[in-house]
């Protein structure tokens, strides 16, 4: 596997496990905040979902090698990601 580096050095795969690392310290937090208030439930449940697609493409992206892949592949997963997500926000907070 051919790993350009990054002027400082580090690996695109590493930015994408960081990005992966925050996001689960991020999908955690949303999950702390749906068993606080009542209120606070439906943007929890939202963040946890958005947060859980936008790893679903990082991984896509970075890992599965989307990046490298015919435009209209790279299209059609972004529009599934997308619209996955949207449905699933809409039925949690709707």
């Amino acid at each position: 596997m051919n790993q350009t580096r990054t002027p400082t050095g580090s690996a695109p795969f590493t930015y994408a496990w960081l990005i992966l690392v925050v996001a689960t310290g991020i999908g955690w937090w949303f999950g702390h905040l749906e068993q606080g208030e009542p209120s606070t439930r439906q943007l929890a449940m939202a963040g946890v979902i958005v947060t859980a697609f936008v790893k679903a493409w990082v991984v896509g992206f970075q890992f599965m090698e989307l990046k490298h892949a015919p435009r209209w592949l790279r299209h059609m997963y972004d529009a599934w990601v997308v619209g996955v997500c949207a449905v699933l926000v809409a039925i949690c907070i709707g």
